[in-house]
């Protein structure tokens, strides 16, 4: 059973004209980085929910979300029209196991993300644990169109931090300002997706936590596979861990 409690909105950021931030207050459940959990509000008498990932690290008082505002959504055309004081419901325990502690150690991690998929992954940079584990991070954000690369600020202030992290933006309908042009799989194909990596590429050092729409994901695994990476599992450890984000 659901666990439902009120939120309070403190600051809806808009990135572009569909794309916006969501943060909110409310007493939730301690949760790990990438972990997500459900939105909901009443209408037309019934409850509508959808699960979203934390951006927020952990041990944040604000709670955010990066969303899209969907053409016909139920619930994200409501929660587009949320401002401050406004209330939603939210459910108080996260779930999923799309979480650091799950992966195994390894010299360089590739985070690879599509559109908001790069929420979790900016939690999961806000804790330092994650640096423990790994050499190097690299953090691909592919998109349609460079005004969707949102989190600048945050990602620059990332990577004063952590100048081990790479980020590496591909763009796949106009040039790129920054990054790369085409898609994450065409970069895979043509390995320049791993020249941003100072080391070697290869299953012996190297970790893949991806999330997307579930399409890029099963291409994206299935190209990895190809180049002898398995899938990461409890019992049989590999390097391709995954997290369909619709």
């Amino acid at each position: 059973m659901s666990n439902w409690i009120e939120a309070s909105v403190k600051e809806v950021v808009w990135w572009t004209d569909t794309l916006f931030s969501l943060i909110v207050n409310a007493d939730v459940e301690p949760f790990k980085a990438g972990q997500f959990t459900k939105l909901s509000m009443m209408i037309d008498d019934k409850r509508i929910a959808r699960a979203y990932s934390y951006v927020n690290a952990p041990n944040s008082n604000d709670l955010e979300f990066y969303l899209i505002n969907v053409m016909d959504g139920l619930l994200s055309q409501q929660l587009a029209k949320l401002t401050l004081g406004d209330t939603v419901l939210i459910e108080s325990r996260a779930s999923g196991f799309f979480t650091i502690d799950e992966i195994p150690a390894s010299e360089q991690l590739f985070m690879l993300s599509t559109g908001t998929a790069i929420g979790p992954f900016l939690s999961i940079l806000d804790q330092a644990d994650v640096w423990q584990k790994f050499k190097q991070i690299t953090l691909v954000h592919g998109v349609r169109l460079n005004a969707d690369l949102s989190y600048q600020k945050k990602i620059n202030q990332l990577q004063q931090q952590y100048t081990r992290l790479h980020y590496v933006p591909v763009v796949s309908r106009e040039q790129a300002i920054i990054g790369l042009n085409g898609r994450i799989t065409d970069k895979i194909i043509d390995g320049s997706l791993f020249k941003h990596s100072q080391n070697t590429t290869c299953p012996q050092n190297s970790q893949f936590m991806i999330c997307g729409n579930p399409q890029m994901v099963k291409d994206t695994s299935a190209l990895l596979i190809e180049q002898g990476y398995s899938r990461n599992r409890r019992r049989e450890p590999g390097q391709i861990t995954v997290e369909q984000y619709w």
